[in-house]
């Protein structure tokens, strides 16, 4: 039985990072998924991308893994790397405004529903904040309540505080 030509060959790797082992998830067309060490893996999670060297989805977890290995030392503010986010129209708006928020900086719900000529949709974008599937690279820990306040976060939100933490200057 051949497989479908439909379904994307995926790629896998993984590193160690201050906020425990991070999985990395990537096909032909980009990075599709990091994974907090308490999220779901499947059973390649953790081995050396498959395929051969040279093909764009084993590139991509090589770039995210070097990127991701100087954010976390602290040599890296931004990402550039090729994404693959699979989501509705609205997601990925509000996955393309969360990329714009600069390193060490926040934004509210509001700001980014604004920001996409969304005005009243605040609760919309926490959905899709919610939903995406490449924190710290788009990143959503940057979003906090119009109050100032922590709100919910996939990795959790002792991992939120350590990545804002890390992020802002020390005063």
């Amino acid at each position: 039985m051949s497989p479908n030509p439909q379904t994307p060959e995926f790629f896998y790797g993984s590193m160690e990072s201050p906020i425990g082992r991070l999985t990395i998830v990537a096909t032909e067309e980009g990075l599709t998924e990091i994974r907090f060490p308490n999220q779901r893996t499947t059973p390649d999670a953790g081995a050396p991308p498959t395929g051969h060297s040279k093909s764009n989805g084993a590139r991509f977890i090589d770039q995210a893994l070097t990127q991701l290995s100087k954010y976390f030392a602290g040599q890296l503010t931004v990402f550039d790397l090729t994404l693959a986010p699979h989501g509705t129209d609205f997601q990925q708006a509000v996955w393309t405004q969360l990329r714009a928020i600069p390193y060490g900086t926040t934004a509210s719900y509001g700001a980014i529903a604004a920001a996409i000529c969304k005005p009243t949709a605040a609760r919309a974008v926490g959905m899709a904040n919610s939903k995406n599937p490449l924190p710290i690279v788009v990143p959503c820990h940057r979003i906090i309540g119009s109050n100032g306040a922590l709100t919910g976060f996939s990795g959790g939100l002792d991992i939120k505080r350590w990545l804002l933490a890390h992020e802002l200057p020390a005063r």
